[in-house]
């Protein structure tokens, strides 16, 4: 069988089979056709000598601010994941309520990598952090509405994963544990996890 690519000579990575061993690989219309010790050169149209890199199925990055032009924390995922061998990202509440049709609009259906994300439960997401402004986006509670998150949710279900809620001093300024009652209000509401973030000092039902 011909090849249309071969990887050569990399260190394979696969939990799936337990592998972690110097190993070639072959792809063949688009898909992994062979792993072997040696797979000859003549067999591919195209080799890549993977020697000291670690060939692997692409990464999940767990937590990640991708709305890149829309706040001020986000970066360019296609950019980092040509970088960093990453496929999907999920990203961590950039986006609330009032500006996930832009993030999704924008970012999401616009990226080559996958992205699914929570919503924020502020309706602003996160919109004031920087080395200069720092405005947190649960210190108004008038934000924080369970209602506006769970229709976002609902609406974009395809690409949402769940709920998620920054708390404590810079998050939440005076705002106490509210900000996380009212984001594990949607979350239940949604069926879907939360994702909390809490800063210094953190919230505690003491306050």
């Amino acid at each position: 069988m011909q090849f249309d690519l071969l990887l050569k000579g990399g260190r394979l990575i696969d939990p799936a089979s337990g592998i972690d061993a110097r190993r070639d690989l072959a792809i063949a219309n688009g898909r992994i056709a062979a792993i072997d010790a040696d797979i000859p050169f003549e067999r591919a149209a195209r080799v890549i000598d993977a020697t000291g890199s670690i060939v692997a199925p692409g990464l999940i990055d767990l937590h990640s601010h991708v709305y890149w032009g829309g706040t001020s924390l986000g970066v360019d995922a296609d950019r980092l994941a040509a970088k960093s061998g990453t496929t999907t990202f999920i990203d961590a509440g950039s986006a609330g309520a009032g500006n996930f049709l832009g993030f999704r609009r924008h970012v999401i259906e616009r990226s080559k990598v996958r992205i699914l994300a929570y919503v924020n439960i502020s309706f602003a997401g996160i919109f004031g952090f920087s080395q200069t402004v720092s405005v947190g986006e649960c210190s108004d509670l008038r934000l924080c509405e369970p209602r506006e998150t769970v229709a976002a949710v609902r609406e974009h279900a395809d690409v949402v994963v769940g709920v998620k809620v920054r708390s404590g001093r810079h998050a939440g300024g005076s705002s106490g544990i509210a900000p996380v009652d009212l984001a594990l209000e949607a979350a239940d509401q949604a069926c879907l996890p939360l994702m909390a973030h809490i800063d210094e000092p953190p919230p505690g039902r003491s306050e």
